[in-house]
């Protein structure tokens, strides 16, 4: 199931629960799947049109009346356009606003340059009081969406909205907002991925099976707070990581986890990222390509590394 179904009826379930919990969004209701929301609670769910300052700046005011907003837009939509904001109305006030960004990086597609973000989790990381989550696939976004809307701070959540991937069982899997999943062991290199990358990291980990390179793949679902046990857990066996994300190298998960690394655990640490460029209109398998975003690029660094 697309991830903006899958979002669409858990969001149905909580607001017949939850009186507090509004919907607003910035004139793409049926881009988000949103659409049946606002049939089902009108009084509940708001349109702003094309101001996305202006839906920041409500959500703010509606979370201070102790309502639970969820905004949506575009990723760049969600950030950039809306920093200030996000910076002053929203964290400075320690509002409970939750904000989904949708089609980060690459995964904006055929809506080219404009609507491609690749910077949109350093613009976030930056502010105090932020938490930035990830989800890879529609079961750890189902499972999320209750820890979420519980988590009394602001948090940004980039999701895939098209997205059809499916990484975890759902009867299986015990998703917890504040710990990185460990979704194959290893001792040769640890591979920190989030996104879509979760999905390219385990077809990479296959191929440097074949090669006797037994790596160990986290998905770092939320790249803030770092959950730094997991991670400092891994690195201290493998002595070597990759960090492989869909975003710039500047300001996301390949700079949280340098950092971590420096301070605590000094490793060699190589990135498959965004090469500090803006984004462009294709599909998403020629845009991993183009950008070096697929598996065979992560086993070329981890072979760089291992050997």
């Amino acid at each position: 199931m697309e991830m903006r179904k899958v979002l669409a009826a858990e969001l149905e379930e909580i607001m017949k629960i939850n009186e507090k919990v509004v919907i607003i969004n910035a004139d793409l209701a049926k881009a988000a799947g949103l659409s049946g929301l606002y049939s089902k609670f009108p009084k509940r769910c708001f349109n702003v049109g094309v101001a996305e300052q202006n839906m920041a700046s409500i959500a703010a005011g509606l979370s201070s009346y102790d309502f639970v907003p969820f905004i949506f837009t575009f990723t760049p939509f969600a950030t950039r356009r809306i920093c200030d904001q996000i910076a002053v109305s929203i964290c400075y006030s320690k509002q409970n606003v939750k904000i989904f960004g949708l089609d980060p990086g690459i995964t904006a597609t055929n809506n080219g340059g404009t609507h491609m973000s690749f910077e949109d989790v350093g613009i976030i990381r930056s502010m105090p009081q932020t938490t930035i989550f990830e989800p890879c696939d529609e079961v750890q976004l189902k499972k999320s969406l209750n820890q979420i809307l519980n988590y009394e701070s602001m948090i940004y959540v980039r999701v895939f909205r098209k997205g059809n991937i499916k990484i975890f069982g759902e009867n299986n899997y015990d998703f917890n907002l504040l710990k990185a999943d460990i979704i194959k062991t290893g001792n040769d290199i640890s591979i920190f991925c989030s996104g879509i990358m979760v999905e390219e990291a385990l077809k990479a980990y296959e191929i440097l099976k074949s090669k006797n390179i037994s790596a160990e793949i986290i998905d770092v679902h939320t790249i803030k707070p770092l959950d730094s046990k997991t991670i400092l857990n891994s690195i201290e066996k493998t002595k070597k990581a990759i960090v492989a994300e869909n975003h710039n190298k500047f300001g996301g998960l390949f700079s949280a986890i340098s950092e971590f690394t420096a301070e605590n655990f000094p490793i060699p640490v190589k990135y498959i990222a965004i090469e500090d460029e803006f984004g462009q209109v294709g599909n998403l398998d020629f845009l991993k390509k183009y950008y070096k975003l697929t598996c065979g690029n992560i086993v070329e660094k981890a072979l760089s590394l291992v050997n």
